[in-house]
């Protein structure tokens, strides 16, 4: 037979060095606020398995029995609130508090009042699965979960965890595995507690898949993005352009790009200082994003350059984007030693056309072209790039010899 307070030992020592490992990351990453809560868990979870072993050992099984399930219970509580706060949803302490009270109240009551080893695993599986199925609307919801690996793996093992409660709980009513006791449980049980120790570190593996998957997404996007302004950056631009172009070549579906440059930033930053200018900055990207479509993306090329990709735009199109966020642009004020700070752009829109293919830098170049051309007419306005008329061939005289 398995021995009981030996499970108990291995769930201890697991849930403390997951603890530990919680702790590293709370500690490494301090916003991201999920950690915290995990690492709560653990070391309670851890808590609660090394009180539970004192069931055999003191006189009074009852304390040992009470509290080390009701540990478990505001353990895996607070685990589901991990998740909930790793998916941005509020975490209730008033429904941990609730089923935690609900589960030591019950307990309480079938050990003083009357005692039924049956109703204690069934009271005890309840608490349990109460905020195991709270978690499910999140990590099995591909539109939430965007298809995180480690949320896939913490909603299977939360569906098994239930299912081995009601196994458990079944198994008890039905007297499978022969009597059980407050001290002693018979080999079923114990099989059983065995598989929830097992399945309860799986369930925090899964937790550990999401925070890597997560921080592996901040990084990437940090190196996406454009630290001063929080656009994308060159690299995203190039990144973006060159899908877009390999999508309109094989649809032939054009899409338009805009060139973006803030007039005179020189003479903002030489007159009043890199902070207005970085304000500027800010303020120009807050302005254009303003105006921009949820699939468009807006980067900041260099400098005091920014640049929108239009998907499925064309010319006529982008230039009437052009003329909405110069309007944005010009109610943007930033106030300097008291002066205020108007701020204009430039603005050039290209178009992708076949000739162009599956080079970027040439629509780029298109778009910048026009820039300049907007630059040239007194700033503060947008120009297109038209596609210049292919040349026609010379025509070539045929003169009869003799």
């Amino acid at each position: 037979m398995l021995s009981v307070p030996t499970l108990w030992v291995v769930f201890m020592v697991n849930f403390m060095a997951l603890g530990l490992i919680w702790t590293y990351v709370a500690r490494s990453y301090p916003k991201f606020e999920a950690a915290r809560f995990w690492t709560a868990a653990a070391f309670v979870a851890a808590l609660g398995a090394a009180i539970s072993m004192f069931r055999g050992i003191v006189s009074m099984p009852l304390v040992p029995l009470l509290v080390g399930g009701t540990l478990m219970v505001l353990a895996v509580s607070c685990a589901s609130m991990g998740i909930k706060r790793f998916y941005d949803r509020p975490a209730s302490w008033v429904q941990t508090a609730l089923v935690t009270a609900g589960t030591c109240a019950g307990l309480a009551f079938f050990i003083a009042v009357y005692d039924s080893m049956p109703m204690r695993i069934l009271i005890y599986s309840i608490g349990l699965s109460i905020p195991f199925a709270a978690t499910l609307p999140l990590v099995l919801n591909p539109e939430v979960s965007r298809g995180n690996p480690g949320a896939r793996l913490a909603g299977s093992i939360a569906v098994l965890i239930i299912a081995v409660d009601v196994i458990r709980s079944v198994a008890a009513f039905v007297g499978v595995g022969g009597d059980l006791t407050m001290v002693k449980f018979n080999a079923f049980q114990a099989s059983m507690i065995l598989l929830l120790v097992f399945l309860s570190m799986a369930w925090n593996f899964g937790f550990l898949l999401m925070a890597i998957e997560r921080l592996r997404g901040e990084v990437a996007d940090l190196a996406m993005s454009d630290d001063l302004t929080g656009a994308g950056n060159r690299r995203h631009l190039l990144q973006r352009l060159t899908e877009e172009c390999a999508v309109s070549e094989r649809s032939g579906e054009v899409f338009s790009i805009l060139a973006i440059d803030l007039d005179s930033f020189k003479s903002i930053n030489d007159s009043f200082g890199h902070g207005a200018g970085d304000e500027c900055l800010r303020l120009l990207s807050n302005a254009v994003q303003s105006r921009l479509r949820p699939n468009d993306l807006l980067t900041r090329s260099g400098g005091d350059e920014f640049c929108v990709v239009l998907p499925a735009t064309t010319l006529r199109e982008g230039a009437m984007m052009a003329r909405r966020v110069l309007e944005a642009c010009r109610k943007q004020l930033t106030p300097e030693q008291g002066a205020p700070v108007a701020i204009a752009a430039s603005i050039g829109v290209a178009q992708w056309t076949p000739q162009i293919g599956r080079h970027p830098e040439r629509l780029i170049a298109a778009a910048d072209q026009a820039l300049y051309m907007a630059k040239n007419d007194g700033k503060d306005r947008y120009a297109v790039y038209q596609q210049p008329e292919p040349a026609l061939p010379e025509r070539i005289e045929l003169r009869r010899t003799a």
